[in-house]
Protein backbone atom coordinates (compact mmCIF):
# COMPACT_ATOMS: atom_id res chain seq x y z
CA UNK A 1 0.00 0.00 0.00
CA UNK A 2 1.02 3.80 -1.15
CA UNK A 3 2.07 5.71 2.20
CA UNK A 4 0.18 9.32 2.19
CA UNK A 5 3.89 10.49 2.56
CA UNK A 6 4.82 8.89 -0.88
CA UNK A 7 1.51 9.92 -2.50
CA UNK A 8 2.29 13.38 -1.47
CA UNK A 9 5.67 13.06 -3.14
CA UNK A 10 4.60 11.17 -6.12
CA UNK A 11 1.69 14.24 -6.84
CA UNK A 12 4.59 16.93 -6.44
CA UNK A 13 6.91 14.98 -8.98
CA UNK A 14 4.30 14.59 -11.33
CA UNK A 15 3.38 18.43 -10.74
CA UNK A 16 6.87 19.41 -11.43
CA UNK A 17 6.99 17.73 -14.75
CA UNK A 18 3.39 18.77 -15.70
CA UNK A 19 5.14 22.59 -14.99
CA UNK A 20 8.14 21.27 -17.26
CA UNK A 21 6.18 20.63 -20.18
CA UNK A 22 4.31 23.69 -20.22
CA UNK A 23 6.94 25.86 -19.96
CA UNK A 24 8.79 24.24 -22.64
CA UNK A 25 5.70 25.14 -24.73
CA UNK A 26 5.30 28.61 -23.87
CA UNK A 27 8.72 29.10 -24.59
CA UNK A 28 8.20 27.65 -27.99
CA UNK A 29 5.50 29.97 -28.77
CA UNK A 30 7.58 32.84 -26.93
CA UNK A 31 10.46 32.57 -29.57
CA UNK A 32 8.62 32.04 -32.75
CA UNK A 33 6.20 34.56 -31.70
CA UNK A 34 9.52 36.89 -31.21
CA UNK A 35 11.23 35.67 -34.68
CA UNK A 36 7.92 37.23 -36.37
CA UNK A 37 8.44 40.45 -34.43
CA UNK A 38 12.09 41.01 -34.87
CA UNK A 39 11.56 40.11 -39.00
CA UNK A 40 8.97 43.13 -39.06
CA UNK A 41 10.39 45.50 -37.21
CA UNK A 42 14.01 44.60 -38.62
CA UNK A 43 15.77 44.69 -34.85
CA UNK A 44 17.88 41.70 -33.31
CA UNK A 45 16.37 40.45 -30.21
CA UNK A 46 18.60 40.76 -27.49
CA UNK A 47 18.71 38.11 -24.64
CA UNK A 48 17.93 34.42 -23.50
CA UNK A 49 14.25 33.54 -24.87
CA UNK A 50 13.70 31.76 -21.31
CA UNK A 51 15.08 29.04 -21.76
CA UNK A 52 17.16 28.33 -18.57
CA UNK A 53 14.21 27.06 -16.03
CA UNK A 54 13.35 24.12 -14.57
CA UNK A 55 10.38 21.92 -12.92
CA UNK A 56 10.57 23.86 -9.99
CA UNK A 57 10.37 27.06 -11.85
CA UNK A 58 7.86 30.18 -12.32
CA UNK A 59 4.70 29.04 -13.45
CA UNK A 60 2.68 26.74 -12.08
CA UNK A 61 0.25 24.89 -14.27
CA UNK A 62 -2.05 27.29 -15.76
CA UNK A 63 -1.85 30.16 -13.32
CA UNK A 64 0.00 32.97 -14.46
CA UNK A 65 3.24 32.78 -11.90
CA UNK A 66 3.75 31.64 -8.51
CA UNK A 67 2.63 34.46 -6.98
CA UNK A 68 -0.70 34.62 -8.12
CA UNK A 69 -1.49 30.51 -6.70
CA UNK A 70 -3.53 31.97 -3.86
CA UNK A 71 -5.80 35.09 -3.41
CA UNK A 72 -5.05 38.35 -1.45
CA UNK A 73 -7.21 37.19 0.89
CA UNK A 74 -5.45 33.72 1.34
CA UNK A 75 -1.84 34.88 1.74
CA UNK A 76 -0.53 33.97 4.72
CA UNK A 77 1.18 36.64 6.47
CA UNK A 78 5.30 36.49 5.76
CA UNK A 79 7.54 35.55 8.44
CA UNK A 80 10.00 38.08 9.57
CA UNK A 81 12.88 38.62 6.85
CA UNK A 82 16.11 37.47 8.45
CA UNK A 83 18.13 38.79 5.69
CA UNK A 84 20.14 41.97 5.27
CA UNK A 85 19.45 44.95 2.83
CA UNK A 86 20.96 44.18 -0.42
CA UNK A 87 24.75 46.13 -1.36
CA UNK A 88 24.46 48.88 -3.75
CA UNK A 89 24.41 48.07 -7.43
CA UNK A 90 22.73 46.80 -10.47
CA UNK A 91 22.12 43.42 -12.32
CA UNK A 92 23.87 43.27 -15.46
CA UNK A 93 21.91 42.11 -18.44
CA UNK A 94 24.96 41.02 -20.78
CA UNK A 95 24.50 37.57 -23.02
CA UNK A 96 27.10 35.80 -24.91
CA UNK A 97 26.45 33.71 -27.82
CA UNK A 98 28.11 30.87 -27.14
CA UNK A 99 28.98 28.62 -24.36
CA UNK A 100 32.89 30.02 -23.32
CA UNK A 101 36.01 28.38 -23.90
CA UNK A 102 37.16 25.96 -21.54
CA UNK A 103 39.62 27.80 -19.35
CA UNK A 104 39.37 25.83 -16.04
CA UNK A 105 41.93 23.08 -14.56
CA UNK A 106 39.76 19.87 -14.77
CA UNK A 107 41.63 18.48 -11.56
CA UNK A 108 42.30 21.28 -10.11
CA UNK A 109 39.56 22.25 -6.71
CA UNK A 110 37.77 25.01 -7.24
CA UNK A 111 35.15 26.86 -4.78
CA UNK A 112 32.42 29.11 -5.56
CA UNK A 113 31.42 31.46 -3.01
CA UNK A 114 28.00 33.70 -2.90
CA UNK A 115 27.98 36.59 -0.59
CA UNK A 116 24.62 36.73 -0.02
CA UNK A 117 21.95 39.46 1.87
CA UNK A 118 21.31 36.16 4.16
CA UNK A 119 24.94 35.40 4.83
CA UNK A 120 28.15 33.34 3.09
CA UNK A 121 27.63 29.92 1.28
CA UNK A 122 30.53 28.14 0.32
CA UNK A 123 29.87 25.65 -2.66
CA UNK A 124 32.55 22.79 -3.28
CA UNK A 125 32.58 22.86 -7.15
CA UNK A 126 32.81 19.31 -9.04
CA UNK A 127 35.50 20.82 -12.12
CA UNK A 128 36.29 16.95 -12.84
CA UNK A 129 32.98 15.71 -13.35
CA UNK A 130 31.22 18.41 -14.69
CA UNK A 131 33.89 20.69 -16.45
CA UNK A 132 31.30 22.61 -18.58
CA UNK A 133 29.49 23.41 -16.00
CA UNK A 134 32.18 24.84 -13.76
CA UNK A 135 34.02 26.48 -16.43
CA UNK A 136 30.82 28.35 -17.07
CA UNK A 137 30.35 29.68 -13.69
CA UNK A 138 33.74 30.80 -13.38
CA UNK A 139 33.44 32.62 -16.37
CA UNK A 140 29.80 34.11 -15.46
CA UNK A 141 31.45 35.09 -11.75
CA UNK A 142 34.13 36.52 -13.34
CA UNK A 143 31.81 39.03 -15.49
CA UNK A 144 30.15 39.92 -12.12
CA UNK A 145 26.51 38.12 -14.08
CA UNK A 146 25.37 36.91 -10.83
CA UNK A 147 26.47 40.05 -8.46
CA UNK A 148 23.32 41.54 -7.30
CA UNK A 149 20.59 38.94 -8.43
CA UNK A 150 18.10 37.60 -6.37
CA UNK A 151 17.41 33.97 -5.82
CA UNK A 152 13.64 33.99 -6.63
CA UNK A 153 12.37 30.29 -5.91
CA UNK A 154 11.82 28.33 -3.25
CA UNK A 155 10.09 25.09 -2.03
CA UNK A 156 8.93 24.28 0.96
CA UNK A 157 6.73 21.04 -0.47
CA UNK A 158 7.65 17.58 -1.89
CA UNK A 159 10.88 19.10 -3.62
CA UNK A 160 13.20 21.53 -1.17
CA UNK A 161 15.44 23.86 -2.80
CA UNK A 162 16.11 27.71 -3.88
CA UNK A 163 16.88 28.56 -6.94
CA UNK A 164 18.99 31.38 -8.42
CA UNK A 165 20.97 32.15 -11.13
CA UNK A 166 18.50 34.29 -12.97
CA UNK A 167 19.32 38.34 -12.99
CA UNK A 168 16.22 39.06 -14.59
CA UNK A 169 14.72 37.27 -11.27
CA UNK A 170 11.73 36.55 -13.37
CA UNK A 171 12.78 32.60 -13.36
CA UNK A 172 12.87 33.19 -17.61
CA UNK A 173 16.57 34.64 -17.95
CA UNK A 174 20.05 32.51 -18.94
CA UNK A 175 23.21 33.82 -20.25
CA UNK A 176 22.35 33.43 -23.97
CA UNK A 177 23.90 30.44 -24.39
CA UNK A 178 23.71 26.33 -22.88
CA UNK A 179 25.90 24.18 -21.95
CA UNK A 180 25.55 19.99 -21.74
CA UNK A 181 24.38 17.74 -18.89
CA UNK A 182 26.78 16.34 -17.07
CA UNK A 183 27.48 14.07 -14.19
CA UNK A 184 23.69 12.64 -14.51
CA UNK A 185 25.24 9.05 -12.79
CA UNK A 186 26.74 10.88 -9.63
CA UNK A 187 27.38 8.27 -6.34
CA UNK A 188 25.56 10.91 -4.42
CA UNK A 189 22.50 10.03 -6.42
CA UNK A 190 20.60 7.36 -4.77
CA UNK A 191 17.19 6.45 -5.79
CA UNK A 192 16.18 9.42 -7.33
CA UNK A 193 16.95 11.54 -4.69
CA UNK A 194 19.38 14.51 -4.51
CA UNK A 195 20.70 14.74 -0.95
CA UNK A 196 20.39 17.84 0.99
CA UNK A 197 23.60 20.05 0.33
CA UNK A 198 23.75 19.41 -3.66
CA UNK A 199 24.08 22.51 -6.03
CA UNK A 200 22.44 21.52 -9.80
CA UNK A 201 21.93 23.01 -12.67
CA UNK A 202 18.21 23.91 -13.50
CA UNK A 203 16.84 23.34 -17.31
CA UNK A 204 13.78 23.03 -19.12
CA UNK A 205 12.76 19.59 -18.94
CA UNK A 206 14.80 19.20 -21.81
CA UNK A 207 18.46 17.97 -22.85
CA UNK A 208 21.63 19.96 -22.73
CA UNK A 209 19.27 22.89 -21.54
CA UNK A 210 20.96 24.27 -18.80
CA UNK A 211 22.01 28.09 -18.68
CA UNK A 212 22.77 29.96 -15.93
CA UNK A 213 20.68 29.02 -13.40
CA UNK A 214 20.73 26.84 -10.68
CA UNK A 215 19.41 25.12 -7.37
CA UNK A 216 20.80 24.52 -3.92
CA UNK A 217 19.07 21.67 -2.33
CA UNK A 218 18.54 22.38 1.72
CA UNK A 219 16.69 19.06 2.50
CA UNK A 220 16.62 15.47 0.34
CA UNK A 221 14.25 16.13 -2.60
CA UNK A 222 13.37 13.47 -4.94
CA UNK A 223 13.71 14.37 -8.58
CA UNK A 224 14.72 12.61 -11.97
CA UNK A 225 18.28 12.41 -12.36
CA UNK A 226 18.08 15.18 -15.10
CA UNK A 227 19.64 17.80 -13.39
CA UNK A 228 23.51 18.13 -13.45
CA UNK A 229 25.13 18.32 -9.36
CA UNK A 230 27.82 20.32 -9.44
CA UNK A 231 28.69 21.23 -6.32
CA UNK A 232 28.32 20.71 -2.55
CA UNK A 233 26.94 23.47 0.28
CA UNK A 234 29.76 24.13 3.00
CA UNK A 235 28.22 22.89 6.55
CA UNK A 236 27.95 26.75 7.66
CA UNK A 237 26.07 27.53 3.78
CA UNK A 238 23.36 24.87 4.82
CA UNK A 239 22.97 27.06 8.31
CA UNK A 240 22.36 29.76 5.59
CA UNK A 241 20.26 27.74 3.65
CA UNK A 242 17.54 26.55 6.18
CA UNK A 243 17.39 30.23 7.55
CA UNK A 244 16.06 31.21 4.39
CA UNK A 245 13.85 28.08 4.29
CA UNK A 246 13.08 28.93 7.55
CA UNK A 247 11.01 32.30 6.82
CA UNK A 248 8.67 30.21 3.95
CA UNK A 249 8.05 31.25 0.79
CA UNK A 250 5.20 33.81 -0.30
CA UNK A 251 2.27 31.94 -1.44
CA UNK A 252 1.90 29.45 1.31
CA UNK A 253 1.63 26.78 -1.45
CA UNK A 254 4.85 25.38 -0.76
CA UNK A 255 6.28 26.83 -4.10
CA UNK A 256 6.33 30.88 -4.57
CA UNK A 257 9.56 33.66 -4.39
CA UNK A 258 11.32 33.52 -0.64
CA UNK A 259 9.94 35.32 2.27
CA UNK A 260 13.61 36.10 2.83
CA UNK A 261 15.49 38.77 0.68
CA UNK A 262 17.64 36.62 -0.79
CA UNK A 263 19.91 38.50 -2.88
CA UNK A 264 23.78 37.55 -4.29
CA UNK A 265 25.52 40.62 -3.53
CA UNK A 266 28.94 38.89 -5.15
CA UNK A 267 29.39 35.61 -6.24
CA UNK A 268 33.08 34.37 -7.02
CA UNK A 269 34.85 30.95 -8.16
CA UNK A 270 38.45 30.56 -7.15
CA UNK A 271 40.99 27.73 -7.78
CA UNK A 272 43.12 26.29 -4.56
Amino acid sequence: MVSQEQRRRQLAREKFLRQQQRRTEARRKARIRNSVIASVLGVVIVGSLAIYTTGVLKKDDDKTNASAEVTPSASPSKAPDPCEKPAAGKVKSETWKKEPAMTIDKSATYTMKLATTCGEIDIAMKASAAPHTVNSFAFLAGKGYFDHSKCHRLTTNGIYVLQCGDPTGTGTGGPGYTIPDENLKDKSLKDNIYPAGTVAMANTGQKNSGGSQFFLVYQDSQLPPSYTPFGTVSEAGMKVLKKIAAAGESTGAGDGAPNATVVIDKATVTKS
